[in-house]
């Protein structure tokens, strides 16, 4: 699941609760003042630990560290004993990611997402013609529901990560 400042605080703790074993949180809320931003990452860090799924922060290295974060999602190299995540949206991004020493990719926009309007949608083809290329495990994201996932996992991708499919109602 990917944070947004478009959820609140109120829908993001339900759906915390609401993902599967096995799934990770990657926190973003970039606009919030650094000190809003870190108490509700703690408060996301209590559930999700309780929980037992993985907490990525967007950002720095440094700062997923400080704040006892699981790993960082960016395109920034760091140390290889943390987890890390990369956005990517074509091949030229897949590669830096993976140059950068990302373990997982993030590849988007698969469909339409509010987060992204505008964006020129990869689609199922393209997709995986960008996973047949790429050398690490990848999530797709972009539109993603439970509903697109089934043939979405058979062009290789590892798994899928939203916002909006996770965060409305239950």
């Amino acid at each position: 699941m990917m944070t947004d400042e478009r959820v609140s605080a109120d829908a993001l703790m339900g759906a915390l609760t609401r993902l599967p074993r096995g799934a990770g949180v990657i926190f973003r809320h970039y606009s919030l003042p650094p000190a809003q931003r870190r108490a509700l990452f703690d408060a996301v860090r209590t559930i999700v630990k309780r929980r037992n799924l993985v907490l990525i922060l967007a950002g720095s290295a440094r700062t997923a560290r400080a704040w006892r974060a699981d790993g960082w999602h960016g395109r920034s190299p760091g140390p290889s004993t943390m987890l890390h995540t990369a956005p990517a949206h074509n091949f030229r991004e897949i590669r830096q990611a993976e140059l950068a020493g990302a373990h997982l990719l993030f590849l988007s926009p698969v469909f339409p997402t509010r987060s992204h309007p505008a964006a020129r949608t990869l689609g199922p083809m393209r997709l995986a013609a960008l996973l047949r290329q790429a050398r690490r495990p990848v999530i797709a994201l972009g539109g993603m529901t439970k509903e697109r996932w089934p043939p979405i996992k058979q062009t290789g991708a590892t798994g899928w990560a939203a916002i909006d499919a996770w965060s409305g109602p239950a």
